[in-house]
């Protein structure tokens, strides 16, 4: 049995026009699944949904900012009238508009960081639940990050909501395994993407980042995707509420330090 085959699958990825989500949409197109992609902008999408049609993919691309819960609900909706349901959920979507000391951070920031972050995962999974309790179960993948696990620098508002995402997962673990919907985390740690671009560019930045990875090298965004491809199938079937790190080492420690 080919554990890896999700051609009789719907699978919705959040933040799908680049980076991470970019790469677990084709991943899961080459694995036969019809995938919809999700972010707010319709043209980056579309981009994306034709690099799958032309590989022999099947995707749609959907225009909806996961932080609207009104224009969630419609966009699952709109996937159930064409595909009858969903039953893989990935999410993706993040923003980070603060980077600084915490107590410089305004309402503003909180507010847009918690409605995409947290809010945004939460909406996602609520408005796609009762189409997997129908088919008799489903998969959903939040994409937290180690920065939800421990503290980043200057990055307090962000780490505070993957902090919630985690509790999140695992709360949602335990109240939907008796619909057999398994829901799990992947913990990335520094990934090279457009979302990062300032941390793998200032060579600074880059110098202190990967000084505490064991790996010395920040992530591909497909180095991520197997983690997201394990947990979306069958192979996965008795584990939920995992959190399962991807980082190079970064949370294990250097070795180098702890030498004293």
């Amino acid at each position: 049995m080919d554990y890896f085959n999700f051609s009789d699958k719907v699978a919705v990825i959040t933040g799908a026009s680049r980076g991470i989500g970019k790469a677990i949409a084709k991943a899961f197109a080459a694995k036969g699944a019809t995938v919809i992609l999700v972010s707010r902008k319709q043209e980056s999408l579309d981009s994306v949904a034709d690099e799958i049609t032309q590989a022999g993919g099947k995707a749609l691309a959907i225009a909806t900012h996961t932080g609207d819960e009104i224009a969630v609900n419609q966009l699952i909706d709109e996937v159930k009238k064409q595909y009858g349901g969903v039953d893989i959920l990935v999410n993706n979507a993040g923003t980070n508009p603060h980077f600084g000391p915490l107590l410089t951070s305004e309402k503003s920031h909180w507010q847009k960081t918690i409605d995409v972050n947290l809010f945004g995962y939460f909406s996602m999974i609520k408005a796609c639940y009762p189409s997997m309790k129908e088919r008799g179960g489903g998969k959903i993948i939040n994409i937290a990050s180690v920065a939800g696990l421990e503290p980043q620098p200057l990055m307090g508002v962000y780490c505070i909501s993957k902090a919630g995402v985690v509790m999140m997962t695992k709360t949602l673990a335990g109240e939907l395994a008796e619909k057999n919907i398994q829901v799990n985390a992947v913990c990335p740690g520094f990934v090279k993407t457009k979302f990062t671009t300032v941390l793998w560019t200032e060579e600074d930045y880059y110098n202190q980042i990967i000084a505490d990875i064991p790996q010395k090298r920040m992530a591909e965004p497909d180095e991520i995707v197997s983690s997201v491809l394990y947990l979306a199938s069958s192979y996965s079937s008795f584990t939920t509420g995992a959190i399962l790190t991807v980082d190079g080492g970064q949370l294990v420690g250097n070795p180098r330090k702890l030498k004293g």
